[in-house]
């Protein structure tokens, strides 16, 4: 009597869900860290684009601002790209900066709240899809 050995868990379908997984969590990180970069070279190259208004607690120059999200974008998208080639440190890197553009963003939020927002829902995605993309 030939008995069937147990079905293999790491079959094509569960590889396929964890690329395309992958790739979701890379191409959101790469989005984040495109439009941080872009909301960063905006602010430094136009300074009047940007309102200010009334003081507040985070208050820096609108240019230093966008060097802080030129420099977080550039990282992040070079995370993206860490997490394309499969690289095992770019998910634990990639939640740190999703969380640290999502706390800059935050602090942004008197200076453009509208993009501000859309980056921070972007982040908490990366965040969300990063944190709950299976390995195995």
């Amino acid at each position: 009597m030939a008995t069937n050995p147990p079905p293999d868990k790491s079959g094509s379908v569960g590889q396929g869900i964890a690329g395309v997984t992958t790739i979701a969590a890379a191409t959101l990180l790469l989005v984040a860290g495109l439009l941080g970069l872009l909301q960063g070279i905006s602010a430094v190259a136009k300074d009047q684009l940007i309102v200010v208004g009334q003081q507040y607690v985070y208050n820096f120059d609108v240019t230093t601002w966008g060097w802080i999200h030129i420099v977080v974008g550039i990282i992040a998208i070079l995370v993206a790209i860490g997490m394309y080639a499969g690289a095992a440190w770019a998910r634990v890197v990639a939640i740190i900066i999703a969380a640290l553009s999502l706390i800059l963003n935050f602090l942004w939020l008197p200076y453009y709240p509208w993009w501000s927002i859309v980056i921070i829902a972007v982040d908490i995605i990366v965040i969300w899809a990063v944190a709950t993309w299976r390995t195995e």
